[in-house]
């Protein structure tokens, strides 16, 4: 799973190493055309059965999570009725029971423990929530990176894509209003403004740029995208309902030498902070485009790069296994690094409540205190690895998986939900993203994008129950 997952990350280099490895191959090898075509045509059968049995290695291991939790369920009931036999017996008036009498009474004593012990910690147990799909987002012609909402009152959410592009959806609609084709490679990562109606991208062409996300809500609605999706058009938007498309970014961010992975706004919106594979973040100034410090110390390729919402923190996480804290406050900035994770950390967030919650490829998922970066103050473990993380402002941390899952926990790491993953409800492939919305006008709070070109809206809301 981990090659797939690499070769699929490979793409956010865009085409042009693509093009430039093909060519290199043409002028090496002295095999002829017609031969090597038939090559490519072989591979190319070769991976659509991978993909297959990928496909239905996942359906197996849903059914086995269901019968897991089937047996867990029926598990407890055959203890109930065991104890239910052990006090008849105790309570019998065979000399079998006579005998064994005292035997009975400590059985007896101890499971009148364990339940006790059991309703204590039920007491205690997290609410659950109800977790159910309103609305599909289809247009993209190649697998999503990320996946962010609106500021509060706009009821709009932003993807990136492979495909060289990103979308503004309306959230009400279901439909592209607005195309980005400003970059020449695959986009990573997309981050709106924080007050103003623009927004911030990141490419695999090395740059970042910030354009202008002003969408026209006059334009027809047209259909659906589930409508689109039943119609057979998933790939294509109908005539009337075409987005408009911008070209020209307000600023263009230059001086990566590699891959720029991922940005964000600092607060305030003047500053943004980016990361790359050439092991660098850059502190751009937007007014201006000048690159005002470059972070160094990671060993290996960045992975991604978050801003604290109110403080000017930042965090970048790395395939170095460390995330590190950087902190602007001070004209003179200081480091703290995070040491913790076995393997790539894939993503680092903050919390409202000033924590820091990073995920990673060693397939968990940690919660960290700000001052305090020796130990972790909880640790979530999965059965697959993990990517572009999210915290809600209530404190409910989302973990996209490989596996297609995803997962809801609370910020002392106990279980909360998981999104429902059947054919029809969720994603067939990696889940790479999710955002939480804090507008709720239509009914969806929740997003997920994946590998499977799809963006699936959510409400998920805590249950009667509780």
């Amino acid at each position: 799973m981990k090659s797939s997952k690499r070769r699929l990350q490979a793409l956010a280099e865009g085409s042009e190493g693509l093009s430039n490895y093909l060519k290199m191959e043409d002028s090496e090898t002295s095999i002829p055309p017609v031969f090597r075509s038939r090559l490519h045509e072989l591979f190319s059968q070769i991976e659509k059965e991978f993909d297959l049995l990928y496909s239905e290695n996942l359906n197996l291991q849903e059914k086995i999570d269901i019968l897991s939790e089937k047996l867990e369920r029926e598990s407890c009931v055959g203890d109930k009725q065991n104890a239910d036999y052990i006090e008849f017996e105790t309570t019998g008036k065979s000399s079998k029971a006579k005998i064994s009498q005292n035997n009975s009474q400590k059985v007896k004593t101890s499971h009148k423990l364990r339940v006790q012990t059991s309703k204590i910690v039920s007491s205690f147990k997290a609410p659950t929530y109800n977790c159910q799909l309103v609305r599909e987002f289809t247009g993209h012609k190649d697998g999503i990176w990320d996946v962010s909402s609106a500021r509060p009152g706009q009821a709009l959410i932003g993807t990136a894509s492979a495909d060289h592009t990103a979308c503004i959806w309306s959230v009400e609609w279901g439909k592209c209003l607005l195309q980005y084709t400003g970059h020449a490679g695959s986009v990573n990562s997309l981050k709106f403004h924080p007050t103003r109606d623009i927004a911030l991208t990141s490419s695999g062409d090395n740059t970042a740029h910030v354009w202008q996300a002003a969408v026209n809500w006059d334009l027809p609605r047209g259909q659906s995208s589930e409508e689109e999706l039943e119609g057979g058009g998933e790939e294509s938007m109908g005539e009337t309902d075409r987005p408009e498309v911008l070209r020209t970014p307000l600023s263009e961010l230059m001086g990566h030498q590699g891959v720029v992975v991922a940005a964000d706004w600092l607060t305030g919106g003047e500053h943004v902070i980016t990361a790359s594979w050439d092991r660098t973040a850059n502190l751009y100034d937007v007014e201006t485009g000048d690159c005002l410090q470059i972070l160094t110390g990671h060993d290996h390729e960045l992975t991604h790069a978050s801003a604290h919402h109110s403080s000017r923190l930042v965090v970048t996480a790395s395939r170095d296994t460390t995330f590190r804290l950087w902190d602007f406050r001070e004209p003179i900035h200081s480091v703290s690094v995070f040491q913790g994770h076995t393997e790539s950390v894939t993503s680092a967030v903050f919390t409202r409540e000033d924590k820091v919650v990073s995920g990673s490829d060693d397939r968990s998922v940690k919660v960290w205190d700000v001052r305090n970066m020796r130990s972790a103050l909880a640790t979530i473990r999965s059965d697959s690895s993990v990517n572009r993380v999210s915290v809600s402002s209530g404190g409910l941390i989302a973990i996209p998986h490989d596996n297609r899952q995803v997962r809801l926990f609370d910020l002392q790491g106990q279980r909360l939900a998981r999104l429902p993953r059947s054919s029809r409800q969720g994603h067939r492939r990696m889940v790479t993203s999710v955002a939480w919305s804090e507008d709720m006008s239509s009914g969806i709070n929740f997003f997920s994008c994946g590998f499977d070109r799809r963006i699936l809206g959510w409400s998920i809301q805590p249950s009667k129950e509780n």
